[in-house]
């Protein structure tokens, strides 16, 4: 979510980055309600003042009268709350300038490409139909087990993949080799390693909002009984590590990896099945 004194200096710049992301915000009503609610909360932070001098003062009629008008204007407020907070949740992040704009992935530009594409004198099979044809994954026992959508992987595909995590933990967690990355792409940047994390794999609702990944919900996984989420991805709960903080500059960069299950409905999904 954008800082709302970002959006109250920079209305123009969101407006910008919402028609490039082809997101609707309705900016003006962010900017209405935010100014609304700013004069409520002047005003009740001097309702506040004129109840404490009340009952210094010994002065019950004026402390009941106050503490009526706070009521309603704490009601006020709460009605703008529930209102802002949804579309302050549908600004999207200003975009880069050299980020191109287009209406969906035929937009893309490529900047390099690495390699060859191979040419097949036959037709390619796909990784499912590969899996099940080598064993290394099974589909049918899994869908016995859990369900639809599920896989077993086996044999050298598990090795691959758990090989694949312990390669990548080797280049994260080592500054020689990320030095090594970082001059030969000339890049300026510090060698300060990744630090390995296992987060959780729930989150609370509120915290999930605050990731700006809670919706859609029908992609999510529910535990009504705890309110809690499955995570979607590992950067659900590694996000928050810090949240609430404020960082001092000398602690910075702050590096993180983490390697979890992505739970995910994938409701409505193009390719869900595979």
């Amino acid at each position: 979510m954008l800082d709302i004194h970002y959006i109250r200096q920079h209305p123009d710049t969101v407006k910008k980055a919402a028609a490039r992301k082809n997101v609707d915000v309705d900016v003006e009503a962010i900017l209405k309600l935010d100014g609304r609610r700013r004069e409520l909360q002047g005003r009740l932070d001097e309702l506040n003042r004129e109840r404490n001098e009340a009952a210094q003062a010994k002065n019950v009629e004026r402390g009941k009268e106050i503490k009526k008008e706070l009521a309603g204007m704490q009601g006020e407020m709460g009605a703008i709350e529930a209102e802002l907070q949804p579309l302050l949740l549908r600004v999207p992040n200003v975009p880069s300038d050299d980020t191109p704009v287009g209406s969906d992935e035929s937009g893309n530009v490529v900047l390099r490409t690495v390699g060859e594409k191979p040419k097949f004198d036959f037709e390619p099979k796909d990784h499912v139909e590969l899996g099940k044809s080598l064993g290394v994954i099974d589909g049918e026992r899994a869908s016995q087990v859990a369900g639809a959508r599920f896989t077993y992987l086996k044999g050298d595909l598990a090795l691959l993949q758990y090989a694949l995590f312990h390669y990548a933990v080797s280049v994260l967690t080592n500054p020689g080799v990320l030095h090594d990355i970082i001059e030969d792409r000339g890049l300026d940047l510090p060698e300060k390693p990744f630090t390995p994390v296992v987060p959780p794999l729930m989150i609370r609702p509120d915290v999930f909002q605050r990731m700006a990944r809670l919706e859609p919900k029908d992609e999510r996984y529910h535990l009504p009984a705890d309110d809690l989420y499955l995570i979607g991805s590992a950067e659900h709960t590694l996000g928050p590590l810090h949240m609430d903080e404020t960082l001092p500059e000398e602690r910075l960069p702050l590096r993180y990896f983490a390697f979890t299950p992505a739970f995910r409905r994938e409701a409505g999904s193009y390719g869900k099945d595979t």
